[in-house]
């Protein structure tokens, strides 16, 4: 973890962010059943926040991809009712006023804590 963290800080790389999405379950709505999220490229990500007005090169590494992610995983036809606002959740989860840079990879972090499934850290360096 430490090296981890002192070549990233405490922000997402592409494998981080790679293994995050991949323990990421959405419920499918029409048939009820949990399914695995597939993971959308950075640029698919890029382009999505683009499309609503959202500069995305002010955000560090895939910070902006984990949260787009764990949105849709969790709230998303549901608290979140569309892309536009997939967006500005995003948006507003990584730019909120009082709140940190390494917000993203903080709070997930504490997740891996709590679930007690800490990530393979040397394989994603």
């Amino acid at each position: 973890m430490e090296e981890y963290i002192g070549m990233y800080g405490w922000h997402f790389s592409k494998k981080l962010c790679e293994w995050a999405v991949s323990k990421m379950r959405r419920r499918n709505r029409r048939t009820g059943s949990d399914e695995p999220m597939k993971m959308s490229t950075k640029e698919e990500v890029d382009a999505l926040l683009r499309r609503y007005g959202i500069d995305p090169s002010g955000y560090t590494a895939y910070d902006a991809v984990y949260v787009m992610h764990m949105a849709k995983a969790d709230y998303y036809e549901s608290s979140i009712a569309d892309e536009q606002h997939l967006a500005l959740f995003v948006r507003d989860y990584l730019c909120d006023p009082d709140g940190y840079d390494e917000v993203a990879m903080t709070r997930f972090y504490a997740d891996c804590i709590g679930c007690g499934e800490m990530p393979p850290w040397e394989d994603c360096l």
